[in-house]
């Protein structure tokens, strides 16, 4: 595929992946926002409405 390149070992395995983000930047996003949300699923969830409340005693939410 153009613009992508793998990096392999001694032993021929791919260990790394180079991709070049002027033609691929789009798909580099899409795989570093799925990256970061499988790294952050096990984080504590907040309630919309606790959200809300701490904007509001902060003075960034009217309502």
């Amino acid at each position: 595929m153009e613009g992508i390149q793998f990096v392999v070992n001694d032993k021929g395995d791919k260990v790394a992946v180079l991709i070049d983000l002027k033609q691929h930047g789009e798909l580099w996003e899409d795989l570093y926002d799925s990256l970061l949300a499988r790294d952050r699923a096990a984080e504590p969830r907040e309630t919309l409405e606790a959200v809300k409340e701490r904007l509001r005693r902060h003075g960034k939410l009217r309502e």
